[in-house]
C-alpha cells in the first residue's frame, strides 16, 4: 500500500511539474512587447528632440520605446568600436559611418541616408550683432574680443562643417585662435545660449530648439560638404527591431516629425 501511495504521489508531482513548465513556457511565448530585449540607438546630439519625438510615435505603434543615447557622432562611433552595446547608429555625417564600415561594424545593406540640415551663425537672442555671411566677412571683428563657439572641428561633424565653410569663405585663419571648442554641437549651442560666447556655429535645427539664441545668417551650402544624416544597423546587434526602427524613420509619419523640427528629409530608396 505504501509503495502504491508513494508511486501515486510521485506521478502527481511529475504532472504538476510538467504543468508548471508548460505554463512558464506559455507565459514566455506570450510575454508583451515591453519584455523584449531593449533596442539601443546611438545618435548625433542634434537629433535629440526630433528623434525623441519619433521614438514616442514608434512606441505607440510597437509597445516599447528604444533606448536613445545622444552625443557627438565621433564619440558615439568610438564607443561602438570599443564594444558599446548598441544596435543602431545615426550620425550627423557620412564620415563616421564610413569609419565604422571600414571596421566592419555596420551591416552595409542596412545603411540609409535619412536627413539633411543647414549650418547657421548664431548669437544670443538679445544680441544686436548683424553680419552677412560672405567671402572675407569681418567675423573676427564681430566677435568683439570674445570667442566663436563651435563643436570640435577636429572630429565632430558640426565643427568639421564649420571649419570647411569658414575656410572656403577665407576667414578661418582670422578666427582659428579665437575658438571656443565644444564636445558636441549642443554644447556649442549652450555656450551662446548662456552668453559665454558672442557667436557660434551650429545646425539650423539646434538654433530652432533654443529660444535664447537667434540666427544671424545661414552659411551657403556650397561652402561645406552636404550635411547628411545616415543611419545603419550595427553588425554586433542581434535585435531584429533595429532594422524595423530604422525603416520606421523613413515612413511618412516619421518624416513629418523630422520636418517639424526643421530637418530636410531625404528620399527613401525605391
Amino acid at each position: 500500500m505504501q509503495g502504491k501511495a508513494h508511486a501515486k504521489l510521485e506521478g502527481s508531482m511529475r504532472f504538476e511539474r510538467r504543468e508548471f513548465l508548460f505554463g512558464a513556457a506559455a507565459l514566455l511565448a506570450a510575454r508583451p512587447a515591453f519584455a523584449q530585449a531593449p533596442l539601443t540607438v546611438f545618435a548625433a546630439a542634434s537629433l535629440q528632440e526630433s528623434l525623441t519625438a519619433a521614438n514616442e510615435a514608434w512606441a505607440k505603434r510597437n509597445g516599447t520605446p528604444a533606448r536613445l543615447s545622444f552625443g557627438a557622432s565621433s564619440a558615439m562611433a568610438r564607443q561602438i568600436e570599443k564594444g558599446a552595446p548598441a544596435d543602431l547608429f545615426l550620425s550627423a555625417d557620412v564620415d563616421w559611418v564610413d569609419w565604422l564600415a571600414e571596421r566592419r561594424l555596420i551591416v552595409p545593406a542596412s545603411r540609409r541616408d535619412l536627413l539633411s540640415n543647414s549650418l547657421v551663425l548664431i548669437a544670443p537672442a538679445a544680441s544686436k550683432t548683424s553680419l552677412k555671411i560672405a567671402k572675407g566677412m569681418p567675423l573676427a571683428k564681430a566677435l568683439g574680443g570674445g570667442r566663436l563657439a563651435v563643436a570640435d572641428p577636429a572630429a565632430v561633424p558640426a565643427g568639421k562643417y564649420a571649419k570647411a565653410s569658414l575656410t572656403a569663405l577665407g576667414v578661418w585663419g582670422s578666427v582659428e585662435k579665437n575658438l571656443l571648442p565644444a564636445e558636441n554641437v549642443r554644447a556649442a549651442l549652450a555656450y551662446v545660449s548662456r552668453g559665454e560666447a558672442p557667436l557660434g556655429v551650429v545646425y539650423a535645427t539646434d538654433a530652432k530648439a533654443d529660444p535664447k539664441v537667434r540666427v544671424v545668417d545661414t552659411f551657403p551650402a556650397a561652402t561645406h560638404p552636404a550635411i547628411v544624416y545616415p543611419g545603419a544597423v550595427l553588425s554586433g546587434s542581434r535585435n531584429p527591431r533595429a532594422a524595423a526602427f530604422l525603416g520606421y524613420l523613413q515612413t511618412p509619419e516619421a518624416a513629418a516629425i523630422f520636418k517639424r523640427y526643421g530637418f530636410g528629409v531625404l528620399a527613401r530608396p525605391a
